[in-house]
């Protein structure tokens, strides 16, 4: 049995990106896996995010745990655009998230337990930006795994 990280729901989907890369389960490669719905955030930190951004930080945090796969992103978006108080809609991650934020002297692990998953992934790239949609119907998760 390997060892990986799995924090909250993100952490899930990273898990769900390893299995489908290890075993085929619960969908052979190539897979999307669709979820909606609202999370909730225990704020602790003093940081900038949403539950979106929070999401995709701790998938992108559990896939990079992970032994190499099969190439795989996961988004997590606001369908209004606004995810907690930012500009951001959420986020949209791959294996090399937490690099690309490394690189730039951040550290995700503190991001994210300081809920400062805006400054993580705007520093990584990894932002999705819409602007506001006037439309409001629930958050969206999309997990491709190749």
């Amino acid at each position: 049995m390997r060892n990986f990280l799995i924090v909250g729901v993100g952490g899930f989907f990273g898990a769900i990106a390893g299995e489908i890369g290890r075993s085929g389960n619960p969908a052979s490669p190539p897979a999307c896996i669709l979820a909606a719905g609202e999370t909730t955030v225990t704020v602790r930190g003093q940081g900038l995010g949403g539950r979106n951004q929070e999401m995709a930080l701790a998938c992108a945090i559990t896939m990079s745990a992970m032994p190499s796969g099969p190439v795989s992103c996961f988004a997590s978006v606001a369908t209004d655009g606004t995810d907690g108080p930012t500009t951001a809609a959420g986020g949209l991650v791959d294996p090399f998230t937490c690099s690309r934020g490394i690189e730039r002297s951040l550290q995700p692990l503190k991001s994210l337990a300081e809920n400062d998953s805006w400054n993580f992934l705007n520093a990584a790239g990894d932002l999705i930006v819409t602007g506001p949609t006037q439309t409001n119907l629930m958050d969206l998760q999309i997990l491709l795994v190749g």
